[in-house]
């Protein structure tokens, strides 16, 4: 199993204050935060690598035990030992021969998954309840259930009535995730053999829509106006995932301008009042016949601007 050098994932030096670690985390947590890098695996993956360094450098009795078994694997690469390091006395017998748990991280679970944490951390911090990860798994797999919403459920939250076993359980799916989030459903998976129960992981998949293009939490769409809008200003109706609205057309608007519509977009997963932006790209529609009194006026206009 790998060595994860927290220190030096989140670039900070060992002897390090709590509120220059805070700092250096929020630094770095918000230049790969998922919502800014949509798409983006390396960023999140970098994500949760600087969270689960986070977890325990920012937690002192994680930090003390974590440091513990830093200098005891130091000691053991430069000791020549041909046998292979003992990690699983670090989780069984931590700081003061007590557990370490993991505290209450079950917002970077519920939208990563068990992937959220390294194998490394959940060996020598142990999983949720403060059983390790190898111990639940033995007893009781998680079970993740691939689920596909629409856009429309992503933005208002939604639920989804399942079959696990021979129980039906319903599943409240959060306003605000994205494909790849993953909702975390404690002790709802399939028995296992010993009849405990695992966790439950919905896989979400957030099926494309034909009038609205999603990036992060924004939300880009398009909308048509006639010329004489375009030129002389007015009012068009936008559909929103909320309803609709209407947008104020400023004269003189140009083909392929573009309108923000402030927090019209798509809720924060974990802050539900936050929202995007909804961007409206103008088409202007040109007429392909015009009366005979709008060509006069339209030929006088011209003879103006001349």
């Amino acid at each position: 199993m790998e060595y994860k050098d927290y220190y030096k994932i989140l670039g900070v030096d060992r002897n390090a204050s709590q509120e220059e670690i805070r700092r250096t985390y929020r630094k770095l947590a918000l230049q790969h935060h998922p919502d800014r890098n949509p798409g983006n695996k390396q960023a999140e993956e970098r994500f949760k690598e600087i969270n689960e360094a986070y977890q325990v450098l920012s937690d002192p009795q994680k930090r003390s035990h974590y440091d513990r078994l830093g200098d005891s694997y130091s000691h053991w690469q430069t000791s020549g030992t041909p046998s292979d390091f003992n990690w699983g006395d670090w989780f069984t017998s931590p700081a003061g021969g007590a557990r370490v748990a993991y505290g209450d991280l079950g917002d970077l679970e519920d939208l990563f998954g068990e992937g959220a944490f390294s194998e490394f951390f959940r060996t020598i911090f142990g999983g949720p309840g403060g059983k390790g990860t190898i111990r639940r798994q033995r007893s009781a797999p998680s079970y993740q259930q691939p689920v596909t919403i629409s856009l429309q459920e992503a933005h208002n939250g939604t639920t989804r009535q399942l079959k696990i076993d021979n129980r039906r359980i319903e599943v409240k799916i959060p306003a605000g995730v994205r494909t790849g989030s993953k909702i975390r459903v404690a002790g709802k998976g399939p028995a296992s053999p010993t009849g405990q129960t695992g966790d439950l992981y919905l896989s979400i998949n957030v099926a494309d829509d034909a009038q609205f293009d999603r990036q992060g939490n924004d939300i880009h769409t398009q909308v048509t106006i006639d010329a004489f809008t375009a030129m002389l200003g007015g009012e068009t109706e936008v559909q929103t995932l909320a309803g609709r609205v209407m947008l104020t057309i400023p004269p003189g608007t140009q083909p392929e301008q573009v309108f923000r519509l402030s927090g019209r977009g798509i809720p924060q997963l974990r802050n539900p009042p936050v929202k995007g932006n909804l961007y409206v790209r103008v088409k202007v529609r040109i007429p392909r016949q015009l009366t005979a009194k709008q060509k006069t006026l339209l030929e006088e206009t011209k003879r103006l601007k001349s």
